[in-house]
């Protein structure tokens, strides 16, 4: 909840300042006509709210994880690091006696030793122990008492605070909650960071890209990987453009095909590629082909109804110019249906890609041995949590690329789109 109220509050701050400091230098046409909704080419990215926007994402990751990329006070408060204690009052036999213990909260990836302490007068005697951070530790405080917990000796305090059992007291570094048993369980203050095993540090994904780039990942580099699924990505994408689109075309020229095909595109096009699976091994295996198909299933629909939606919406008065200028079916379909329905066939074959790469993930579940979604699950079993957002950031990356270069090829082949 606070990186989204930190997030809110930086887009807030930039789309002010940003706007004034445009505004006020802006005088060229393109920077002051109007914009009218639905005219997608009146509409370019403000570059700098693109890299405020990516900047402000690293920024709310170190500040989170502790990351040594950015300056120690923009870091969230950390968990509590160090030595803490807290003192017990316990009654027996009508007597009441106080004990120290002392606390040691370390990093999980060290195990320091508990300090010594004098064990103190009395029959309730001081202890020590280590906790992990973001850990908790049940003390057994009577463990070294002359009167223990079987005898009759209650917890009934915690640093002077009367305590019930179910009861939190806060304490320096923590609090205390006195379990069920009359046991007190210490919690060391857990901060505002991100435990490293949910969200790793930038530097800490970083180091290992750079590892795996070097040592690769399970007998394949970094860079097969990669490859690999970018080849089922390409050739799942590719056959469900090649099937896809001349359906779409279909169903938008034919009333008979529309009829035919209408209800088997509308009934599999909310079907999650997912939930294929269990089909896609029965019926293919789970070689190689089963995950192309999975991949060509997930792209055939969208690029079936992006074809149909380009056809439909071509302008009824092109048709009727170039009927009137004499122009056969197949000079309409070349000089009509086809250059005014790229623009949507673009969009959904970027909506396509994305998809595709979404299901990677999912295709390369199916026995696979190579892989950016292969590795992305084989790191999620143990835990390898830099792993799998290394494997999430360059699948990431990789599908922006290609969408990049999908918007620069429509620039390129279909530069009327937004135009009349």
């Amino acid at each position: 909840m606070i990186p989204l109220i930190l997030y809110i509050l930086i887009f807030a701050t930039a789309f002010f300042v940003v706007t004034r400091i445009q505004g006020a230098s802006a005088s060229d046409y393109t920077s002051l006509k109007t914009v009218t909704f639905g005219d997608e080419s009146a509409v370019r990215p403000n570059r700098a709210a693109g890299v405020i926007s990516v900047l402000t994402l690293f920024l709310l990751w170190g500040m989170f994880t502790g990351s040594a990329l950015i300056p120690r006070f923009l870091h969230a408060p950390a968990p509590f690091e160090g030595q803490t204690s807290f003192t017990y009052s316990a009654e027996a036999n009508g007597e009441r006696d106080d004990a120290t213990v002392t606390f040691i909260v370390h990093p999980r990836a060290e195990d320091p030793d508990p300090v010594e302490v004098e064990p103190g007068d009395g029959f309730a005697k001081n202890d020590t122990a280590t906790v992990a951070q973001w850990r908790s530790a049940l003390v057994r405080v009577d463990s070294n008492d002359d009167i223990t917990k079987s005898d009759g000796a209650v917890v009934v305090a915690i640093n002077g605070e009367p305590i019930k059992r179910g009861g939190t007291v806060e304490v320096d570094g923590g609090e205390v909650t006195l379990s069920d048993k009359g046991t007190p369980n210490f919690v060391p203050s857990k901060g505002w960071q991100m435990q490293p095993l949910y969200l790793p540090s930038p530097e800490t994904v970083w180091s290992r890209t750079l590892k795996i780039a070097k040592e690769g990942f399970r007998d394949f580099s970094l860079w097969e990987h990669l490859g690999y699924s970018l080849f089922r990505v390409v050739v799942g994408f590719f056959f469900g453009a090649l099937i896809g689109i001349p359906l779409g075309y279909a169903m938008g020229l034919s009333n008979w095909f529309r009829g035919w095909f209408d209800p088997i595109v509308e009934f599999m096009r909310p079907v999650p590629p997912l939930a294929l699976i269990p089909l896609v091994i029965i019926w293919f295996g789970i070689g190689e082909s089963g995950k192309i198909i999975l991949l060509f299933l997930a792209a055939l629909w969208i690029m079936a109804i992006a074809a149909r939606s380009g056809v439909s919406g071509v302008n009824i008065s092109k048709v009727h110019a170039a009927y009137s200028l004499g122009a056969s079916k197949w000079q309409l379909m070349r000089h009509v249906i086809i250059p005014n329905s790229l623009p949507e066939i673009f969009t959904g074959a970027r909506v396509a890609m994305g998809v595709c790469w979404g299901t990677v993930v999912a295709a390369e579940l199916v026995a696979a041995s190579q892989g950016a979604g292969m590795m992305i699950m084989t790191a999620a079993k143990f835990q390898n949590t830099d792993i799998v957002i290394m494997g999430i950031i360059l699948i990431g990356v990789i599908g922006f690329g290609i969408d990049m270069l999908m918007r620069y090829a429509e620039r390129l082949l279909v530069p009327w789109k937004g135009k009349a």
